[in-house]
């Protein structure tokens, strides 16, 4: 079956749509709270020479395993300290390695994002029956380990595949973060019923900033910076300005103080709106 015939119909935002308090820029604090399948590893390092693809990279393996080990604490008393949730990307299979941590952050108050199951595991990559069963394993582990029925999904790599949104719709998920197509959320309307795609922002994400450009944590503080000065500036356009970090990557002292700088920034200011995904979902929905 092509793409074009599993397309749904789409209802987008009022034209005149704004965030809470007449304000147009909404800022998310995301963290990717990552793991890989046993012997997976990180596809990206911090070496420059990647090995031969009959190496086990041991150098990258320890690289992705840090978020879990040492990060993902680190970044959530950065968000503590500034008093912002957020929301965390977390791979279905934590729910099993490492229950506890999960728990603390959703009791900590952020909104836990169903990530898929393991970081190598892309939808577009499987079967239909493997993309069912790891959404099924994924959903139903962080939901018995936090006790909540997540209600947003994003794919490893924000590449899902041609009928994972009719599965997410199944599941009971009311929004997905996959879409790159625009500034504000729209409605996806399946068969099998609805589902709001809140688009992601690519711009202020550390693994492109570090591990693409080799960027310095200081010049991340900037681009956020910049950014934000000319959205705000720029009254009439409505838009979600996303800070993206990994736990693996700027969950490491001096990406987390790039990470803290923006946080505390940020932190009480009135003139944009510090929320998360579902919280926009849930206003666009209001909207229309």
């Amino acid at each position: 079956m092509s793409q074009h015939a599993n397309m749904p119909e789409i209802r987008r935002a009022p034209q005149n749509m704004r965030w809470p308090g007449d304000r147009n820029v909404a800022v998310v604090f995301n963290v990717a709270y990552e793991v890989w399948s046993e012997g997976a590893v990180s596809a990206i390092g911090p070496m420059g020479n990647p090995m031969r693809g009959d190496i086990f990279d041991a150098n990258a393996d320890t690289y992705g395993r840090y978020g879990a080990a040492t990060g993902i604490r680190r970044l959530m008393g950065v968000l503590a300290h500034a008093g912002i949730t957020g929301n965390v990307f977390t791979s279905g299979v934590l729910a099993e390695r490492d229950p506890d941590q999960v728990r603390a952050v959703a009791k900590a108050g952020h909104e836990i994002v169903t990530h898929g199951y393991a970081q190598d595991l892309i939808p577009a990559s499987l079967s239909a029956e493997q993309d069912e069963d790891y959404m099924r394993r994924a959903t139903q582990g962080l939901a018995s380990v936090t006790g909540t029925h997540p209600s947003g999904w994003i794919s490893p790599r924000a590449t899902a595949s041609v009928d994972t949104m009719r599965r997410l719709v199944r599941h009971g998920y009311k929004w997905q973060g996959d879409s790159l197509d625009t500034d504000l959320p729209y409605l996806q309307k399946f068969e099998e019923g609805d589902l709001v795609a809140v688009p992601l922002s690519i711009e202020v994400n550390d693994l492109a900033h570090s591990m693409r450009f080799g960027r310095t944590p200081r010049q991340f503080v900037e681009l956020f910076d910049d950014a934000l000065s000319h959205m705000l500036a720029n009254t009439k356009d409505v838009v979600i300005l996303d800070v993206l970090v990994h736990s693996h990557c700027y969950g490491r002292p001096a990406g987390a103080w790039a990470y803290a700088e923006i946080a505390e920034k940020c932190a009480g200011r009135k003139d944009i709106w510090i929320t998360t995904r579902g919280k926009i979902a849930d206003h666009f929905l209001s909207q229309i």
